[in-house]
């Protein structure tokens, strides 16, 4: 049964901000915003704090006592809601571009400092059709580095592929999608391939020279991710 959610107020105006609005507007909340970073939301229930992590503690200050105030940040703890008795955080475990985003089916780390806060921040997630999971303060760190791996650094992997092999998006994208599909499907081990996993040295000793030529400033990426995918081709499966 999906929750019922009294009406929400979203802080901040970028691309996070922008993009929740939005889906809950479509969901059917009534939302106010995305409103400027010094609202108070005085006419809303729940505040959702879409800022930058040095600007949470104080958005957090401006809101009007009395509310429902959760932040959006992944890496950050319940720490700068302080001011707030019931503070919640809500991270949706996805990718936000200038385009939006579609959260549906992805996962969203929740956590609260009450049960009426944690509950708000699991309905909130529900309503957007995410899977919520809790992630404890002590944990925000890792968790977040983990998004950053898996998000950021695979694009900075595809870049750091376009210069050494001088290829473009278009043809790229095709054995990306698929790599990633088969790591989703049968997990890191059995979807690995290529010379690594056949142990093939000398195909990676030529690949390690053609990097060093190409582009010479990638050759200690390319030996940290040699000895890493290693370490993976030999790890029992």
């Amino acid at each position: 049964m999906t929750p019922v959610l009294p009406r929400c107020a979203v802080v901040g105006h970028g691309r996070l901000g922008t993009a929740l609005a939005g889906a809950l507007r479509a969901a059917h909340v009534p939302v106010d915003g995305p409103l400027g970073r010094g609202a108070t939301a005085a006419d809303a229930q729940v505040v959702l704090l879409c800022v930058p992590d040095a600007e949470i503690a104080d958005a957090a200050a401006r809101i009007a006592p009395g509310r429902l105030v959760g932040h959006c940040s992944g890496a950050t703890t319940l720490a700068p809601l302080h001011p707030h008795p019931d503070a919640f955080s809500l991270h949706p475990l996805m990718t936000v571009t200038t385009s939006g985003a579609d959260f549906a089916g992805a996962a969203a780390a929740v956590a609260g400092t009450t049960d009426a806060a944690r509950r708000t921040a699991r309905d909130l997630a529900a309503v957007l059709g995410m899977t919520p999971i809790d992630i404890p303060d002590d944990d925000r760190a890792a968790y977040h580095a983990a998004a950053s791996i898996a998000s950021n650094f695979l694009i900075t992997l595809a870049w750091a592929a376009e210069r050494v092999g001088g290829l473009d998006r278009a043809q790229l994208a095709p054995l990306i999608r698929a790599t990633v599909d088969n790591w989703a499907a049968q997990g890191a081990h059995d979807a690995l391939t290529g010379p690594i996993a056949r142990g093939d040295e000398e195909t990676v000793a030529r690949q390690r020279a053609a990097v060093a030529e190409r582009a010479p400033d990638l050759a200690p990426l390319f030996d940290a991710l040699t000895a890493a995918t290693r370490d993976l081709a030999q790890a029992p499966a």
